[in-house]
């Protein structure tokens, strides 16, 4: 079982989005996956996954 929170804390804080700044639903969706895809990442640079 995984924890979620950590995930929506970081990009919230961290990565500053409080807001989308998109309108519409396709937009939102976009920035949304771009937002974690940079999470996931940044997870696979820390791991060593990545170098």
């Amino acid at each position: 079982m995984s924890v979620v929170d950590p995930v929506f804390g970081n990009i919230g804080t961290n990565k500053g989005l409080n807001r989308l700044s998109l309108r519409g639903r396709d937009k939102v969706q976009g920035q949304w996956r771009m937002f974690c895809l940079v999470q996931n990442i940044e997870k696979l640079m820390n791991c060593g996954a990545i170098h």
